[in-house]
C-alpha cells in the first residue's frame, strides 16, 4: 500500500466531518462569515488534521492494531512497520503549513486553543505521554479532539473571549453548556467505541478505560455521559434544548450492551456500526436547530 493510500485509509475519511463540522459551526456563530478563515479552518480540520490525528494513532498502535479484525479497512489502517516513519512525517508536512497560516491570522485565544487541539493530537497516542493508556484521561483526551475544533473556531473568531487581555466578555452560558454536552458526548463515545477492542487490547498489553475498568463499566460510563449530554441540552433556551433529541439514538445504540462481558466485548462493534449514521442525524438536527434560531444561513 503506498503512502498515499495510507493517508487516506488511515485518516478514516467517513469521520472527517466530526471535526470539521464544529469548526465551521463555531467560526461561523462567531463572525457571521464565509471568508478565508474559514474556508482553510474548515479544510484542516477536515483532511490534515484527521491525517496527523489517525496517522499517529495507527503507527503507535500497530502492536494492537495488527491483532485487531476492525482495521485494514474503513475503521483504521493497518500500517506495515516500513511506513510508518513515511506515515508520521507525511501527515507532519501536510498539516504544517496550514497551522503556520492559522497562528498568522489568529490571536493569543486562537493560539490556545489550537495549541491544545494539536497537544491532544499527539498526546493521545505518542509515547511517553501516550494518554490513550490512561483510563479516564483516554476519555477525556478523546474528547478534546472533538470539541477543540469548535473551541478554536469561537476562539478565532473572537467569540469565546473576546480580544482583551483576559478577554473582554467569557463565553454565554449557552455556549458554555452546548461545549459541555458536547464533551460530555466524546467521553461517552470514546468509552462505548472503546468497549469492541477489550480483547485485541489486552493481548498487546494497551490499558484503557475498558480493558483496565472492564468492558460492562465502560457501557455504562457511556449511558450515564450521553443521558446527562441530552438533559444539559434540556437546560438550553428554545430552540437550542431541541437537539437533546440527539442523545436518544446514541441511547439506543448502547443500552443493548449494557450487560455485556469482557469475553463478548467484540459484540459491541454492532452498536459502534450505527454512529457513522447517528453522526449525520446530529448534524443534521444541529443544522435544522441553528437555522431555526438564526445562528446558521438557511
Amino acid at each position: 500500500m503506498s503512502v498515499l493510500q495510507s493517508l487516506v485509509l488511515s485518516s478514516r475519511p467517513l469521520s472527517w466531518v466530526n471535526t470539521a463540522f464544529p469548526f465551521a459551526v463555531a467560526y461561523y456563530v462567531s463572525t457571521g462569515q464565509f471568508d478565508a478563515l474559514f474556508l482553510v479552518g474548515t479544510v484542516f480540520f477536515l483532511i490534515p488534521y484527521n491525517v496527523l490525528m489517525y496517522g499517529i494513532n495507527d503507527v503507535f498502535d500497530y502492536e494492537s492494531d495488527v491483532l485487531n479484525p476492525r482495521k485494514g479497512g474503513a475503521e483504521g489502517a493497518l500500517l506495515p512497520p516500513e511506513l510508518h516513519r513515511p506515515m508520521l512525517l507525511t501527515s507532519t508536512l501536510l498539516a504544517l503549513p496550514f497551522v503556520v497560516w492559522l497562528v498568522f491570522q489568529g490571536s493569543w485565544p486562537s493560539w490556545v486553543m489550537l495549541a491544545l487541539s494539536l497537544f491532544s493530537v499527539v498526546a493521545y497516542s505518542t509515547p511517553p505521554l501516550r494518554f490513550k493508556e490512561i483510563p479516564g484521561l483516554d476519555s477525556v483526551t478523546s474528547s478534546v479532539h472533538f470539541v477543540s475544533p469548535a473551541l478554536y473556531g469561537l476562539a478565532l473568531g473572537g467569540g469565546l473571549w473576546g480580544d482583551g487581555l483576559w478577554g473582554a466578555e467569557p463565553p454565554s452560558s449557552t455556549t458554555a453548556l452546548v461545549l459541555s454536552a458536547f464533551f460530555l458526548w466524546g467521553m461517552g463515545s470514546h468509552a462505548f467505541g472503546a468497549v469492541q477492542d477489550v480483547i485485541s487490547d489486552r493481548e498487546a498489553g494497551i490499558g484503557s478505560v475498558a480493558t483496565i475498568w472492564g468492558a460492562r463499566t465502560a457501557v455504562w460510563i457511556a449511558v450515564a455521559l450521553y443521558a446527562i449530554a441530552g438533559g444539559l441540552m434540556l437546560l438550553a433556551p428554545w430552540p437550542i434544548a431541541l437537539t437533546a433529541i440527539i442523545a436518544v439514538p446514541y441511547l439506543a445504540a448502547v443500552l443493548p450492551f449494557v450487560t455485556i462481558t469482557d469475553e463478548s466485548a467484540t459484540k459491541a462493534h454492532g452498536g459502534w456500526r450505527w454512529f457513522l449514521g447517528i453522526n449525520f442525524f446530529a448534524g443534521a438536527v444541529v443544522t435544522l436547530v441553528g437555522i431555526n434560531a438564526g445562528y446558521l444561513p438557511g
